[in-house]
């Protein structure tokens, strides 16, 4: 066996236990890093040919490895832009450089562009939301992404579309009982139109089966003009009325366990397109019955519970993300409008991905392609709103490596001496 070769081998071991105490310190200085995944060093000897009977010293080399895909403990926060993924994926963001990466780094805060940045200023993306669709997602790619943006310095406005209103017609009532409700509804400029339903009834069938029949009738009446508008009229722009009684009729009839027969499901009641004011009010449906309830008409006083959607001129006052990642901004009124939906990542090996300064990672040959998706879908988990996941370094199990770590390292060092007092033995031989 070489002297040299003792030596060498001895430096080796050094080094190896000087790159374990590296990630070791490396894990301990981030033990406090939000998302972080904590490193470890690897060893594998290295094992060199014997030749010639003589023996030769090989040595140790190491391999860093990453628990990427081990998740941290939650700590809970009061900002709402704190965000943390319970089981598999990444949140999407871009650096300064304009290139996109991947990151479980979520504490991210509004910026003065509305923008949301995390703590080493890499900003978060997602796609526009839409309540038709959901967005055509690039599976291996980051095409369509945008910044979240919670920008508010605009008033927001939604023109109403549908809505729903069920009542409880009293059965005990005689022929020609009348009875009125209303709801408000927001034209395309978020003025307040109020809508009248108005209910008649107009018959009773001893049967059998026997049966009742209500007629409902919806007007809207202009306050300045005091024009009635006939909502129902099939008219564009809706007929004007001289009454209310004048207005076209839609017939309601319900079993004999009160329950409405017609319209048949889905009973909806579609109210025409009104220009008003420089303003148009779109055409409304709203559902009076459905499969799983509605109108009915039952000895009991009369009553009712409904609501259309829309939203008038307001500022927005804050905003909330839910569990499949959807961010709504929250208006001064008390309602929220959904904006954007985030993107999540993954790759098949998570523990091979590249990690880069900014506790973020890129794509590399191990990890294989990216997959994107949204939270809660496809394999992806769930966002949790003021939330930060924790660093997955264990202080306890990064103290007892490092001790470990000296000990080695001094007996490698042991090694080098021990073959340098050799040498040094050879050397003097001669001597």
């Amino acid at each position: 066996m070489s002297l040299y070769g003792t030596m060498r081998t001895g430096v080796s071991g050094m080094n190896a236990q000087a790159n374990r105490l590296s990630t070791v310190a490396d894990n301990i200085a981030n033990a406090n890093t939000t998302g972080y995944k904590k490193a470890a060093t690897q060893f594998s000897s290295l094992i060199l040919p014997t030749t010639g009977g003589a023996y030769n010293s090989g040595g140790v080399t190491t391999d860093v490895r990453y628990s990427i895909s081990s998740q941290g403990t939650f700590t809970y926060t009061t900002s709402a832009t704190d965000l943390a993924i319970n089981g598999r994926g990444f949140f999407i963001v871009q650096g300064s450089d304009g290139v996109e990466y991947l990151t479980r780094a979520g504490a991210f805060t509004p910026m003065s562009d509305g923008t949301l940045k995390n703590s080493a200023g890499f900003t978060l993306m997602g796609y526009p939301y839409s309540s038709t669709e959901d967005p055509t997602v690039v599976i291996n790619g980051f095409a369509g992404l945008e910044k979240i943006n919670l920008a508010s310095g605009e008033l927001n406005v939604k023109a109403s579309e549908k809505g729903y209103l069920h009542v409880n017609l009293p059965s005990n009532e005689a022929d020609g009982y009348k009875k009125a409700t209303s709801l408000v509804a927001y034209d395309s400029l978020g003025n307040t139109r109020k809508l009248d339903f108005n209910y008649t009834k107009v018959s009773t069938t001893a049967g059998p089966p026997p049966t009742s029949e209500w007629e409902v009738t919806v007007t809207y009446t202009d306050p300045e003009t005091g024009d009635i508008y006939d909502m129902m009229s099939g008219a564009s722009p809706p007929s004007i009325v001289a009454s209310v009684d004048d207005a076209t009729p839609q017939a309601l009839t319900f079993d004999a366990e009160g329950k409405l027969e017609t319209p048949a499901s889905p009973a909806d009641l579609v109210l025409d397109e009104l220009p008003i004011d420089g303003a148009v009010l779109k055409s409304l449906t709203v559902s009076i019955g459905g499969a799983t309830g509605g109108s009915t008409q039952l000895a009991s006083a009369f009553a009712a519970k409904g609501d259309i959607d829309g939203i008038g001129p307001s500022g927005v006052s804050g905003y909330e993300i839910s569990d499949d990642g959807i961010v709504y901004l929250k208006y001064e009124n008390g309602d929220l409008a959904p904006k954007y939906r985030l993107a999540m990542a993954n790759v098949q090996s998570p523990d091979n991905l590249k990690p880069l300064a900014g506790n973020v990672y890129s794509q590399s040959n191990d990890s294989g392609v990216i997959v994107m998706g949204y939270a809660g879908n496809g394999g992806f988990g769930t966002i949790l709103s003021g939330a930060l996941e924790d660093s997955n370094v264990d202080i306890a199990e990064e103290l007892t490596s490092m001790i470990e770590s000296q000990r080695n390292y001094t007996a490698n060092s042991k090694v080098f001496q021990t073959g340098s007092e050799l040498m040094e033995v050879l050397v003097n031989l001669k001597r």
